[in-house]
């Protein structure tokens, strides 16, 4: 049976947590925890890698702050050979986006002791701005957390349609949900080196009593709004016409390909000549219509993103957290990538073992459409 252990919370649960990765890091297996840290007294608590303990007294694993992916970030720190091993606290969605980068030879998990925590969701950059607007940081975390995880708050839309609240792939999970965050937080093993880590840390056995229910729970109400979310996208971006009005803002920063976590391309073939227009080709086809939108090449830019992505895609949001003019982006994305993945019966970032539908080939794969081509 895997270890579960309980965090005995005295002062507040993210002094507690500090103290349980402070242990963390004294393992001798260890060299360092990248963990979100709130380095000043507001703003976004940032993905941080740690090696002195002491620097931990700023470390915010609960914060409903998301304003980055840090999957991208475990990349490159797994990527090729630093000597020493790294624990990660992610959500759920960055450890999936990590592991489709792994099974891209992006990453390495050979190095990553992944700490996973259960995700209340998270507010959009602006929104959580307003809500820790004139208190602490630390305060207003704790605020999130208490009388039900985010009850009632207006989280990102990505979260509230996220229907993988638990961490997978994790070596170690923080069972956040259900769990009376006043008293203690458990904590569990989800795999041999979790299990070691764990058991070298002295901690009190403890339970995950009410983890699963209060999971269920979400998961049922989550998956609700993504349906939901999916259908009214449907609706509004069924022909080009409309997808080009739902579009209309878009600016061609490409803030949402470089936020995404799985987007990985060293070159994106819209920041090479491919794109740069000639004046007499804007004036060709200003001529053949009597006007031209500018920037050109908006509508082609989200469909390649969405051809190249949407296997991959794991919902986290932060495509829409990154536009500067409100396009709520992550809805086209998810409404696309849920049919791609349905498609192929791929799921993103569920298991190391199942590879990217693009990189194999199955002979019998699709039948209903080779049947009408032949």
């Amino acid at each position: 049976m895997a270890t579960t252990v309980n965090i005995q919370v005295e002062e507040s649960p993210i002094i507690a947590l500090q103290g349980f990765l402070k242990g963390v890091l004294e393992s001798e297996t260890l060299g360092g925890v990248l963990v979100p840290v709130h380095h000043f007294g507001k703003g976004l608590p940032m993905p941080t890698l740690i090696t002195d303990p002491k620097q931990l007294s700023g470390a915010d694993p609960l914060s409903p702050a998301f304003p980055v992916n840090s999957a991208k970030l475990v990349s490159r720190l797994s990527r090729g050979q630093s000597g020493e091993r790294i624990a990660a606290v992610m959500r759920p969605c960055e450890i999936r986006a990590f592991v489709e980068l792994v099974k891209l030879n992006q990453g390495s998990l050979e190095d990553i002791i992944i700490v996973g925590v259960d995700c209340m969701g998270a507010f959009d950059n602006t929104g959580y701005a307003n809500f820790q607007e004139g208190r602490d940081p630390f305060e207003a975390t704790l605020a999130f957390h208490s009388g039900g995880p985010g009850e009632g708050m207006d989280i990102a839309p990505a979260c509230r349609a996220c229907e993988h609240p638990a961490p997978q792939n994790a070596d170690i999970v923080v069972g956040v949900a259900g769990a009376d965050l006043g008293k203690s937080i458990p904590v569990m093993a989800a795999s041999a080196r979790g299990e070691a880590l764990l058991n070298g840390m002295g901690l009190a056995e403890g339970n995950a009593n009410g983890r699963d229910k209060a999971l269920e729970a979400m998961i049922e109400t989550r998956t609700a709004n993504r349906d939901a979310m999916i259908e009214q996208t449907k609706a509004v971006t069924g022909t080009l016409t409309d997808l080009s009005e739902y579009l209309a803002s878009c600016v061609n920063c490409y803030n949402c390909r470089v936020a995404c976590p799985v987007c990985y391309c060293k070159e994106c073939v819209f920041n090479t000549d491919v794109f740069e227009h000639k004046p007499w080709q804007y004036m060709g086809w200003a001529k053949r219509k009597g006007s031209l939108k500018m920037p050109t090449d908006t509508i082609f830019y989200h469909l390649t993103r969405m051809a190249h992505m949407g296997l991959s895609c794991v919902g986290c949001g932060q495509c829409s957290n990154a536009c500067p003019n409100g396009i709520p982006v992550m809805e086209l994305f998810r409404t696309v990538s849920a049919r791609t993945q349905e498609s192929f019966g791929y799921e993103p970032g569920r298991s190391l073992d199942e590879p990217p539908p693009m990189s194999v080939f199955k002979e019998d794969e699709f039948q209903e459409t080779v049947s009408h081509m032949v």
